[in-house]
């Protein structure tokens, strides 16, 4: 029975082959398990951690439920969740180096530091676009030369004024009650981002167009620069590992997964030929043994099951229903404002699948 509640909530790492891959997790697939969908189970089980949380950065963990719903919320986050991007590029004049096209595509990458939940969708045959569904930004520079640059000089920062053409350099053209709304301005998510260079007499002269739209129609209205996630790792030491053994137990797994007590559990960091301990007089007899400080570190590289003398004494697994997610913003959003708006994004989905079935029902009757 063991062995099953293994196969059901394992991922088993061989040193060839990963087993125990496929989902299990449903009515009749191991005789004396009870699959079915149980709503009072499922909520006592489920959970989310939040283990870092920055501007930019979150990291947590989801905690039973399918793969294939952890991945449902990565892809909406790819998407699925909306944000504001330069969409049109008008320009008046370009006599960079850089192509017309060229430009307009770097523009449009560059992220939009605004709520798009406070705009409109708009509509395919709308060109000139309303306070509503678009946000108006300029960029407009010229590089001269600078009048007190030194003869002998060669420093581009001191020879030219505006040769360096970056994100601070645009600006924000208010359109109808959108001063009242965004009281702190709009502006790109990232400073000093650049986007072209100059040389006195060169001219960059562009109106652009912000609209609402989500990833799936392009990659620039995607909120997140990565999402993933992956499995909680876990390290079962079968048997103590002691001694010289220990030190290269430790030696193949990430810093921190594995570290090395003596037997009364006292920390004691072993010398490089591993034959005396550091903290204790030369040629004493300390034993030295392994232990499992942190699993999550690990990053899975099954380099333990290269050596024959370790192997058998370390059994890797991952956890089936325990998802590590990392979520990196583009700066558009927060990350957690990001999840949420996912977890919504799926809550509509399932809202219409009901709602579909409901019709035909009845229209079956």
């Amino acid at each position: 029975m063991a062995n099953i509640e293994e196969i059901r909530t394992r991922v088993r790492l061989g040193e060839f082959e990963v087993t125990n891959g496929h989902t299990t997790d449903f009515p009749g697939s191991y005789s004396g398990y009870d699959d079915a969908w149980n709503q009072v189970k499922f909520e006592k089980k489920f959970h989310i951690d939040v283990i870092r949380l920055t501007d930019r950065d979150l990291e947590f963990d989801m905690v039973g439920i399918d793969c294939a719903i952890a991945n449902a919320f990565r892809r909406i986050l790819l998407s699925e969740v909306p944000t504001m991007a330069v969409d049109k590029v008008f320009i008046y004049n370009n006599t960079s180096i850089i192509q017309d096209e060229v430009l307009a595509h770097r523009l449009g990458l560059i992220p939009i530091k605004v709520d798009p939940r406070l705009f409109e969708y708009r509509t395919a045959d709308d060109t000139e676009g309303t306070p509503e569904d678009t946000v108006v930004l300029e960029l407009k520079v010229r590089c001269k030369k600078n009048p007190n640059a030194t003869k002998d000089t060669t420093d581009p920062d001191v020879l030219y004024v505006n040769h360096k053409v970056t994100t601070n350099n645009i600006k924000w053209l208010s359109q109808g009650n959108q001063a009242a709304l965004f009281k702190d301005g709009i502006h790109p998510a990232d400073e000093d981002v650049l986007i072209a260079k100059l040389r006195p007499g060169q001219e960059i002269d562009i109106k652009m167009h912000c609209v609402k739209g989500i990833g799936k129609d392009h990659a620039k209205f995607s909120p997140v620069a990565t999402a993933s996630y992956r499995l909680l790792p876990e390290i079962t030491l079968t048997q103590p590992v002691e001694g010289a053994l220990a030190e290269q137990l430790k030696q193949c797994f990430a810093p921190g997964v594995i570290e090395i007590d003596n037997i009364d559990g006292v920390l004691c960091v072993v010398s490089v030929d591993s034959a005396v301990c550091c903290r204790c007089a030369v040629g004493c007899v300390c034993v030295l043994r392994a232990r499992v400080a942190a699993a999550r570190k690990d990053t899975c590289s099954r380099e333990v099951l290269r050596h024959d003398t370790i192997k058998d004494c370390v059994k890797l697994t991952r956890v089936r229903d325990h998802f590590i997610f990392s979520v990196e913003s583009t700066g558009a959003l927060p990350p957690d404002v990001l999840v949420t708006e996912a977890i919504k994004v799926l809550q509509a989905k399932c809202r219409r699948v009901l709602q579909e079935l409901e019709d035909v029902d009845s229209d079956d009757q």
